[in-house]
């Protein structure tokens, strides 16, 4: 059974950082693993993804620059890193895993998802 779990969620004001967690268990590795979000009223989007091995980084454009994904390979650890938080930014924030691997970014293509950590950005 692969769980996923995600952390490091909260309320900031803009300009702030966050970082998130996410733990996976139950597989030993997975083709890819990211993260998405959404918003009140939106379908969840694509934010950012890799290779289990960590290559093969991929950013949506909105976060270019602000955003970095990560892993910690000892505790089997993926990390959303956001600095420079907007308001727009609000959302639940989910980890998911690819499975299969391949290059897609949408969300129908992951696997595995989190339960999400909710994010809110205040002005």
């Amino acid at each position: 059974q692969v769980q996923l779990v995600e952390s490091g969620g909260g309320s900031v004001q803009a300009g702030d950082s966050l970082r998130l967690s996410c733990a996976a268990s139950g597989r030993p590795y997975h083709s890819r693993m990211g993260w998405f979000r959404q918003a009140p009223g939106k379908e969840r989007e694509f934010v950012a993804i890799m290779k289990w091995r960590g290559d093969g980084k991929q950013y949506a454009d909105f976060v270019k620059g602000r955003f970095s994904i990560s892993r910690n390979n000892v505790n089997n650890l993926v990390y959303l890193t956001m600095n420079s938080l907007k308001p727009e930014d609000t959302a639940v924030y989910y980890c998911a895993a690819d499975r299969d691997g391949g290059s897609s970014t949408q969300a129908y293509d992951m696997d595995y998802w989190g339960k999400g950590t909710l994010v809110t950005v205040y002005s």
